[in-house]
């Protein structure tokens, strides 16, 4: 039994959380980046990371394990910031989304994806819009629209509409070990 609404192929990227593999319809993925500094935005929820500069814009950063109440997990050569486009109510938010690492890009046939699990009716899994099977493997497909409530959004949202006097918004190169002047790295 097939997902209802998914009619054709669609490309999706894959990535990883802890050992979990995750799904996002490539249509909702702007670019994948390397894991750079993040400035940390204060009295934000915890899975907010901060912001980063992307080419003179300010894009709010989310770690998705901690959004899915995962531990958090350091940092590796393979972390990297997905750039996805979030609609809601009519409105596109760009952030970037923390994963462990990307692993491809592959299309998923109407037939390779089951309907999500229904877990009870407090256990909210509406973010996932499906489950992918890939060899002996289930891919969890996100709905990135459904993953973040509208005030979660709107708090992501505001994070990334804050500058202070200080902040700088040129785009210029850092090391990766520092953190941006006035900012901190997200850990």
């Amino acid at each position: 039994m097939s997902v209802s609404g998914i009619t054709e192929a669609t490309q999706h990227l894959t990535f990883k959380l802890d050992d979990e593999i995750f799904a996002l319809d490539i249509s909702k993925v702007r670019e994948v980046l390397e894991f750079t500094t993040v400035t940390k935005v204060p009295q934000t929820p915890d899975f907010m990371c901060g912001v980063i500069n992307l080419r003179g814009g300010v894009v709010p950063v989310v770690d998705l394990r901690l959004k899915f109440g995962m531990p958090e997990a350091e940092k590796t050569v393979n972390t990297c910031i997905i750039i996805v486009e979030v609609s809601l109510d009519g409105e596109t938010t760009v952030l970037g989304a923390l994963a462990d690492s990307v692993q491809e890009v592959f299309e998923l046939e109407p037939d390779q994806i089951e309907p999500a699990p229904k877990i009870g009716t407090r256990l909210k899994t509406d973010f996932i819009k499906g489950m992918g099977k890939r060899d002996d493997q289930f891919i969890m497909i996100l709905d990135i629209d459904k993953v973040f409530s509208t005030d979660e959004l709107a708090i992501v949202q505001d994070a990334g509409n804050c500058t202070s006097p200080g902040d700088k918004t040129e785009d210029k190169p850092q090391d990766n070990d520092e953190p941006a002047e006035g900012g901190t790295s997200c850990s």
